[in-house]
């Protein structure tokens, strides 16, 4: 195939893109002007020009099999204040707005676009099971999630097949939330966050990968789907099986007070909520995780050199 891509050069752009070059598909990295992408350059992968403040899409995108939208600033990466939040979502829903916009006006458009989102669509649910059907949190990670998804649905009105991967927390050795989780244990001074009662859903980089291929790949996906293991776990759980895999103890927890004075609004919704996930249509699916219980997964990620 012949996919597009925005954020190719992100955390599970990177992974994804050389997955799908050592699949022989061909990738076309939809590149801002000034943008330098070389992260991933080699056979199979070259850049296309892409515009999202004019909808100029370059003409080496004509062709293409599928889209993979994974462009979006870092929800971690600094406070949450007024400033950033415009910029979490116009990177996010005024970028994809504009992606569609420029699929629409394609001769030969793409058969599917699979776009990013997360399971913070949910809320914080407490110990309810939350599927692809449960209804829209009232937090701002809620509200984000709905406005993004919401743009990229309306590529299904000009006949694309359009599934929204509800990302939980990514585990990978380098890269994403793990290695901050992971550095106060090295330290010995890591423990559960807060109570440890709220639920964790996670998934490896390895099987987020995995399931974007399935998504672009079988043509019976569409709509939400969620991107998470089969066996959410608290969080207590989880500091306590990461303690072990590294050897290191769990002694020292994390006082809610504390987080919430440190990081405002973003503790609640990323450190403190609680959200059990169940990846309920990839299992109707057929998709077969690589990783599907915790221990598992931190001893295959953490032992990747």
């Amino acid at each position: 195939m012949k996919i597009l891509m925005t954020g190719s050069t992100g955390f599970v752009g990177t992974a994804l893109c050389q997955d799908l070059q050592r699949a022989r598909h061909t990738v076309c990295r939809l590149v801002r002007p000034g943008t330098a992408a070389e992260k991933t350059r080699g056979a199979g992968c070259f850049d296309v020009n892409w515009n999202p403040a004019t909808g100029e899409l370059g003409g080496a995108a004509v062709g293409a099999d599928a889209v993979v939208n994974l462009a979006g600033a870092s929800i971690a990466d600094g406070r949450w204040t007024a400033e950033r939040k415009r910029l979490l979502l116009a990177s996010r829903v005024d970028t994809t707005r504009a992606l569609v916009q420029a699929l629409s006006k394609m001769a030969a458009r793409p058969r599917a676009l699979v776009s990013a989102s997360g399971i913070g669509y949910y809320g914080s649910c407490g110990d309810q099971v939350l599927t692809e059907e449960s209804p829209l949190g009232h937090d701002f990670l809620s509200r984000l999630g709905q406005e993004w998804e919401a743009e990229a649905a309306k590529a299904e009105a000009i006949g694309i097949r359009v599934v929204r991967a509800r990302f939980g927390v990514i585990l990978a050795k380098h890269g994403g939330a793990l290695p901050r989780m992971a550095r106060p244990f090295l330290w010995g001074a890591g423990g559960k966050i807060g109570s440890g009662e709220q639920w964790m859903s996670w998934v490896t980089l390895q099987d987020v990968v995995g399931i974007l291929r399935f998504a672009l790949e079988n043509g019976a996906a569409r709509g939400p789907i969620n991107v998470v293991s089969r066996q959410p776990v608290r969080n207590a759980q989880f500091t306590k099986m990461l303690a072990k895999t590294l050897h290191r103890p769990a002694l020292f927890p994390a006082p809610a007070f504390a987080l919430r004075l440190l990081l405002g609004e973003m503790a609640n919704e990323l450190l403190l909520s609680s959200q059990r996930v169940m990846p309920t249509q990839l299992e109707k699916l057929g998709y077969r995780f690589l990783h599907p219980d915790l221990a598992g997964a931190l001893a295959a990620v953490l032992a990747v050199a």
